[in-house]
């Protein structure tokens, strides 16, 4: 059987790939989705099939429409959310989507490092695992299917 996993999370650097590797190399049965991971892209999808719109306000406004709705549909097909905190940029799209998986019932790890332990306890209650690292997650998921 194979599971598919929504990876949650900022796009700034490549914890993903890393992630995937880790699993790749165990072997384990898990397929991954995520957001779209090109800000440009993610940025502008709402005027590139849109049009362009009467100012940035607009702008977001249709490219979250866009995006939101990507999220939603590959939420739903997920068996799994990670959710993937880090300390260097704001991460509301992170808690967004977090928050989205708990609201759904979807199975929720979520990555946070220790420092954020304060600011995200009401959330890690919610998840079903909170772990400081990517390890912990292939962990679980080689725990999963064990």
């Amino acid at each position: 059987m194979n599971f598919i996993v929504y990876l949650a999370g900022q796009i700034h650097d490549n914890w993903r790939e890393e992630l995937i590797k880790k699993v790749e190399e165990k072997g384990l049965p898990f397929s991954f989705v995520a957001p779209q991971t090109d800000h440009d892209v993610s940025d502008g999808i709402g005027e590139q099939i849109l049009g362009a719109q009467p100012g940035n306000y607009y702008r977001d406004d249709a490219a979250s429409d866009i995006n939101n709705f990507r999220t939603q549909v590959l939420m739903n097909k997920a068996d799994i959310v990670i959710a993937n905190f880090g300390e260097q940029y704001r991460q509301w799209n992170t808690a967004m989507d977090a928050t989205t998986a708990v609201n759904a019932g979807k199975p929720l790890i979520i990555v946070r490092p220790e420092s954020l332990t304060h600011s995200l306890k009401e959330l890690s209650n919610k998840a079903n695992v909170t772990v400081e690292n990517l390890d912990q997650v292939v962990e679980i998921l080689a725990y999963t299917v064990k």
